[in-house]
């Protein structure tokens, strides 16, 4: 529909905002809006609110190691460490600190993703949830270790991309330390049965022999 007289703009508008306002009752595509919170829209894969930490299995394997990297790095100062006093082993075997205490001032964070990114161990992520408001401004916004602990599958679930590429480095890690642990087993294992070199008898006695007469003509000599 084509308007060419003064003021065409303005009614050009109306006829648009009609449109829209009546297509809404029926077009899927002209809905801008959801039922919130009856209904929720999904979330696109790279959506980041606050960080949560990863564990295989359970809570006793929590893949952070407490080495405070993120704490460090942290521009608004909202992530509390305090590493624990008993070593535990990881996905490769070795002992591995833990932390006793993680605490994350969600009031103070501002979702940048830096602790994330720093992380050498992939051991925290960023998650997508926002129903985060509470009554109480203080203690609720603290989030501590047994909130944060979040499974592996879960991460795959929010973040499947990321999540295939960090176990797939992981893994490529696990199979080269075990690669190496078996190399070294074996090395040892064959170092253990080498047979020691056999001294001769004889040779000791001839050179024993040899010795013991060339000191008796030394001492004759003199």
């Amino acid at each position: 529909m084509k308007f060419n007289f003064q003021g065409a703009g303005i009614v050009r508008g109306f006829v648009e905002t009609a449109r829209n306002f009546l297509g809404s009752y029926y077009d899927p595509e002209r809905l801008t809006t959801v039922e919130y919170p009856e209904r929720k829209l999904a979330l696109p894969e790279n959506v980041r609110t606050v960080p949560f930490l990863v564990y295989d299995h359970d809570m006793s394997g929590l893949r952070c190691t407490a080495c405070k990297i993120c704490e460090q790095e942290c521009p608004a100062a909202c992530i509390k460490i305090i590493k624990d006093t008993v070593k535990k082993s990881d996905y490769l075997g070795k002992s591995q600190f833990q932390p006793q205490v993680f605490d994350i001032d969600i009031a103070v964070c501002m979702s940048c993703g830096i602790c994330a990114e720093v992380c050498p161990f992939d051991s925290i992520k960023m998650d997508q949830v926002y129903e985060l408001a509470t009554q109480d401004r203080f203690a609720p916004l603290i989030l501590h270790k047994e909130q944060l602990g979040k499974s592996n599958a879960y991460f795959h679930a929010i973040h499947p991309t990321d999540a295939v590429e960090t176990d797939s480095l992981r893994d490529e890690a696990k199979r080269k330390a075990e690669t190496k642990a078996a190399a070294d087993a074996a090395a040892k294992a064959a170092a253990a049965v080498k047979p020691k070199p056999e001294i001769s008898t004889t040779a000791n006695s001839q050179s024993v022999g040899t010795s013991a007469t060339a000191n008796v003509e030394k001492a004759v000599a003199t």
